[in-house]
């Protein structure tokens, strides 16, 4: 094991761990009798607000085509997969973890060194009590929504009310030529908005820019310290009524965010602005869903109200700092974060819970497990042949609810010299991250191929991912790499149904990873 050392600190000040559970004891979870639901009781994953999911490239692989390498995101890729962490043993709202992990990669057999930064919670969501919602919801009436998608809408947002809680506010606007409010804070049982739910129809174009605006102001103007103000929207299009500049949106959308108001945004099928709804959820400390099924639509306004509107941080940074014997050559599972050699810098708006409990928790689809942020390093020139000190992680986050200061640091061990070949995983954990990594990075090499042309190329590259992934999964069954595969092998037999050449025999794949 390598050896870790977590150091938590509260507003500059040196805390034992005793101290700790009293601080926040009944400010994030109790249990019936007034305790925190301390380290051990319940291992929960944390996700990143902004995150994404894998929805697109699926959906463009599942249509018979071939994705563009923009198309497949590491923060949405990673966030539909559930990693087991050791236990959050910190007694704080979140806990890190740094594990070390290398062997040869699954692509070329080169050698990969990786250190997975993982994050959970002790907070089980069942002893959870939520802040009261103020909530308005952005509802796309446009006439591209009619049919089905507007069925599923209604049936969402009709599951919804269930979760909603009698100190809860919600207001609806719907917006097609120009924005509409339905309803204005009201409880969740009350009568008007079941029937403004249950009228929803669909006609008219997208004014993205009327509709958004419209609920920050509503949200704005119930606003209470004491709930979480914020919004949800949703749409199938890209603007075409009304103000239709995107990066207009985004101005007035990061104006309500500077004062306090988070955003989620959720998109419907294929033809939706990906970029601008996931800038929007950004900005806004909120998820991005990419729904290509608009019958997942069900299940998303349910997660938005449980546990996807808890933050348990935020204004989260990372700090990485790299020993001697190491470069940091790639940071992968964010998307805001500065790297050189020697250091690195990872800002996330806020930690939200993550709503799968396991690997195999999916009825409602992948997405929601937390994933991971993984640090590729490799050997610094002059690098010594000890094993030994990697580098340190320092996590620094606000409370989101007491509002206070939490510090971590973790020391990261190699139980490897640095140009040692062996293979050495800390915890299955990191296991699991380096073959997600593994993926991704393959998938993106076999698109970024097809697109220059190179047809042969990418379905070699895939062949042998492929062979590399279906072995690892002989010995370490696993639901998410399972399905991985099966898009793996979809994007193969999309390249042969479009003519590309089967590879050589013994045909080393292009472009070895890592760049040395």
């Amino acid at each position: 094991m390598s050896l870790v050392r977590i150091t938590l600190r509260r507003t500059g000040r040196l805390v034992g761990s005793s101290t700790l559970l009293v601080l926040i004891a009944c400010t994030t979870a109790c249990d019936a009798g007034g305790n925190y639901a301390s380290a051990g009781d319940f291992e929960g994953g944390v996700g990143q607000g902004g995150a994404q999911d894998f929805g697109q490239f699926k959906k463009i692989l599942e249509d018979g085509e071939i994705p563009a390498p923009e198309t497949i995101d590491d923060v949405g890729f990673f966030n539909e997969h559930k990693i087991e962490l050791p236990a959050a043993a910190c007694a704080e709202n979140v806990c890190m973890h740094g594990l070390f992990g290398q062997m040869g990669n699954m692509i070329n057999g080169s050698n990969c060194t990786t250190v997975l930064v993982g994050m959970n919670t002790p907070i089980d969501p069942a002893q959870l009590e939520r802040p009261p919602l103020n909530l308005a919801l952005a509802i796309d009436v446009s006439g591209s929504m009619s049919g089905e998608s507007m069925f599923y809408v209604r049936s969402g947002l009709e599951r919804m009310l269930s979760s909603i809680e009698p100190g809860d506010r919600i207001s609806l606007v719907t917006f097609s030529d120009q924005a509409k409010i339905a309803v204005n804070g009201v409880n969740g049982d009350d009568v008007a908005l079941a029937q403004a739910i249950d009228g929803l129809e669909a006609d008219g174009g997208t004014n993205i820019y009327d509709g958004l605006r419209t609920a920050f102001e509503l949200v704005q103007a119930n606003a209470d310290d004491d709930r979480q103000n914020r919004v949800i929207l949703l749409s199938d299009g890209v603007a075409t009524a009304g103000l239709t500049s995107g990066a207009k949106i985004i101005d007035m959308a990061s104006a309500y965010n500077s004062l306090g108001l988070g955003l989620t945004t959720i998109g419907v099928g294929t033809d939706f602005d990906v970029e601008l709804m996931r800038t929007l959820s950004e900005g806004g400390s909120g998820a991005f869903y990419f729904l290509e099924d608009p019958s997942a639509v069900q299940e998303v306004f349910v997660e938005e109200v449980t546990a996807f509107t808890v933050p348990l941080a935020e204004e989260v940074t990372i700090d990485v700092d790299i020993g001697d014997n190491y470069t940091l050559r790639g940071i992968y599972g964010t998307k805001r974060f500065e790297a050189t050699g020697s250091s690195g810098s990872i800002t996330i708006p806020n930690l939200q819970l993550a709503h799968r409990e396991s690997a195999d928790d999916n009825q409602g689809g992948r997405r929601g497990g937390g994933g991971a942020i993984l640090l590729e390093i490799l050997p610094a020139e002059g690098a010594t042949e000890e094993k030994g000190y990697v580098g340190d992680l320092k996590l620094r986050y606000r409370d989101a609810l007491s509002k206070q200061l939490v510090e971590q640091s973790v020391t990261v061990d190699a139980q490897l010299a640095p140009n040692d070949s062996g293979r050495f995983f800390e915890t299955e954990s990191v296991e699991k991250g380096f073959v997600m990594l593994n993926i991704f990075v393959g998938l993106q090499m076999a698109a970024t191929r097809a697109q220059s042309g190179d047809d042969q190329g990418a379905l070699n590259l895939l062949l042998g991912l492929d062979d590399a992934v279906d072995a690892w999964l002989a010995d370490n069954p696993d639901y998410d790499i399972e399905d991985d595969l099966k898009y793996i092998r979809l994007f193969s037999a999309n390249l042969r149904d479009r003519g590309a050449d089967e590879p050589p025999p013994g045909q080393p794949p292009p472009n070895p990873w890592p760049q040395d």
